[in-house]
């Protein structure tokens, strides 16, 4: 699959400022990640560390913390890992299934999905 970029915009908890990315687009990375003085910038604070695992198989330790963020004009709140200087800024997966979006590698593109759920009488 290709890569492509998508906007997200990244919100302070007051609301007062916005702050839009472009952002590779990877369902390969857990968390959308951004730099850590952006996030600073809006006032998030780490919640925990994580342990991430990059493609060449090294392991990193960074901080996470929530963040409201607006993908495709729907406001959300998602997971964000405090990236380092220089890192690009990634959308990953969760983003992706908080705000039931779905990858076309074809149209490089986000497309609507309908999330699931499971029904009582499965039980």
């Amino acid at each position: 699959m290709g890569t492509f970029t998508h906007d997200i915009t990244l919100i302070s908890r007051s609301g007062d400022i916005r702050q839009r990315v472009e952002a590779l687009v990877d369902t390969g990375a857990t968390f959308t990640s951004v730099p850590a003085s952006l996030l600073e910038r809006l006032g998030v604070e780490p919640e925990r560390t994580v342990r991430l695992q990059l493609a060449n198989g090294q392991i990193q330790e960074r901080p996470i913390g929530p963040v409201r963020a607006e993908l495709n004009g729907i406001q959300g709140t998602i997971v964000c890992v405090f990236g380092e200087a220089g890192e690009p800024s990634v959308i990953g997966a969760v983003t992706l299934e908080i705000f039931l979006l779905s990858v076309d590698p074809v149209e490089r593109r986000l497309v609507p999905v309908v999330g699931y759920r499971l029904e009582r009488e499965t039980l």
